[in-house]
């Protein structure tokens, strides 16, 4: 009789330990499922506190970047876009920083990694002040 109930009981843990495991499956594939940002240097990043806008010369940036959604079909954060005045040219030029929310979307497959979704556009609202010569709001195709 205890035989009997000891195998049941390790039964019901192996059970339970079974019936566990596909939800945390499925969070990983969700996960999985949720597109990336490219940045740079070709690296795949989710919710990044910061990222290059001008990757030939940093001279412009967002940074301070606190995401409120992160989802199949868009992202939504707030932060600072710094930029460089470039005057009287950009070595001498002077960084000032400006609030955004910052939107990203149009999911499409990456090429470098076809089984990612990357965000292939992003939004800029400036909203208070804005860089010499932008408009309030400013899109920007993502590199594949």
């Amino acid at each position: 009789m205890a035989i009997t109930l000891g195998a049941a009981a390790s039964l019901a843990g192996l059970m339970a330990t079974a019936s566990a495991a596909p939800p945390a499956a499925q969070a990983v594939k969700q996960q999985a499922a949720r597109p990336v940002i490219v940045d740079c240097f070709w690296h795949s990043e989710v919710r990044p506190g910061d990222f290059i806008l001008a990757c030939g010369d940093g001279n412009s940036r967002l940074v301070s970047l606190h995401w409120s959604q992160w989802l199949s079909n868009s992202a939504v954060a707030t932060g600072f876009n710094v930029v460089n005045d470039c005057k009287p040219y950009c070595a001498a030029g002077k960084f000032h920083s400006y609030a955004v929310v910052v939107r990203l979307d149009q999911p499409q497959p990456w090429k470098k990694r076809p089984h990612l979704q990357h965000y292939t556009r992003m939004s800029l609202v400036y909203t208070n002040g804005r860089p010499e010569g932008f408009e309030r709001t400013v899109s920007y195709p993502l590199w594949d």
